[in-house]
């Protein structure tokens, strides 16, 4: 650490994010819940086309993107915020909504805990249940901003919106921000409840169900007035935060309701070949309504699961902590890369 570096920054823990190797030819990588397919074609195309404005600052309102949210929603453009992925939405209610702190489960998305001590906000942790569920019930007495992932990471379990909507209940004077970046997959969006709970906001991605991981785009649903004090704070920040190629391909891709369809429905589907092939094996899989499975095998061991994996050239990600340690979490890839692991699951355990 230089001389110069913030103090109040010195004990920064940054998100470590899942491995991306360089060379990924003989690898099969289920590690980072990218979707196993490419873009929609439409996207594609009108991502072509932006290329040849790149001479000209993007939009800085996202005009034609929040239309297509909004229009997709069924909900106002004026209730619709884009960022450069749901990270940076999610960085900027750390940044701007959490005067009173922030509340957060011990086990769900990592970057929370970062944005937390990046931005200085004292954090409330709310323990999973031991079957990794969230109980509504224990936030009843919590002060500060609600951060919860729906569907949860790494677990994919995910709360019905009448949770949602109980857990705004509680305190309407309490911001509820729930991060639905895998809900495209089988879970229920919050979206439907915003009209009657003005203390909720819903924060997606491109990235997941709609194959741009790469594009890096987000956008938050909220109230009018939530979404004008989040503009208040982007336009402080980077006004231009999301580049013309990402704005043209992300409407395509909204517009694109076949391919979507398509992709979210094979996605589902391939969960579910995973999920009996390693049930069939003994392994232990939560509930998820994610791309991804948070499984455990037959010796409860993880990390043997993961290295004996990786010698066979297929990456999942795992964290050797607490309880996690007995689990993996894999994403769901194509027919063949499920199909793979299976297999190697067997190699592993026996049939």
């Amino acid at each position: 650490m230089s001389d110069f570096f913030s103090k109040r920054l010195s004990g920064l823990k940054p998100y470590v994010p899942g491995e991306q190797p360089k060379n990924i030819r003989n690898l099969v990588k289920l590690n980072t819940n990218e979707n196993p397919f490419p873009p929609s074609p439409e996207a594609v195309k009108a991502g072509k086309a932006a290329l040849k404005k790149l001479n000209l600052y993007s939009d800085p309102d996202a005009s034609a993107l929040k239309k297509a949210i909004a229009d997709s929603l069924n909900v106002g453009r004026e209730n619709v915020a884009v960022f450069n992925g749901s990270d940076e939405a999610l960085a900027f209610f750390f940044a701007g909504f959490c005067d009173d702190g922030a509340v957060i489960n011990d086990i769900t998305y990592g970057f929370y805990k970062v944005f937390a001590m990046f931005y200085g906000v004292e954090t409330t942790v709310v323990p999973l249940k031991e079957d990794f569920t969230v109980s509504v019930e224990d936030y009843a007495d919590k002060k500060g901003t609600v951060f919860i992932a729906n569907p949860n990471a790494p677990t994919g379990i995910a709360l019905g919106t009448e949770s949602i909507a109980a857990l705004s209940l509680q305190n309407p004077a309490r911001l509820v921000v729930v991060d639905e970046a895998y809900v495209d997959f089988g879970a229920e969006s919050a979206v439907k409840i915003l009209k009657d709970r003005p203390n909720v906001a819903v924060v997606r991605t491109f990235s997941k169900s709609r194959s741009l991981a790469g594009g890096r785009l987000g956008f938050v649903i909220s109230s009018e007035e939530i979404i004008a004090d989040l503009e208040k704070v982007r336009n402080s920040f980077n006004p231009y935060n999301v580049n013309s190629v990402t704005l043209a391909m992300g409407e395509a891709a909204i517009k694109d309701r076949k391919y979507f369809e398509m992709t979210r429905q094979t996605v589902i589907k391939n969960r579910a070949v995973l999920t009996a092939g390693l049930e069939k094996l003994g392994f232990k899989v939560l509930d998820s309504r994610a791309n991804f499975i948070f499984a455990s095998p037959p010796d409860k061991d993880g990390k043997r699961f993961y290295s004996s994996l990786r010698e066979r050239g297929v990456l999942v990600r795992y964290w050797d902590e607490g309880r996690l340690s007995a689990f993996c979490r894999i994403t769901v890839g194509d027919e063949k890369a499920v199909g793979t692991l299976i297999a190697c699951a067997e190699e592993i355990y026996g049939r």
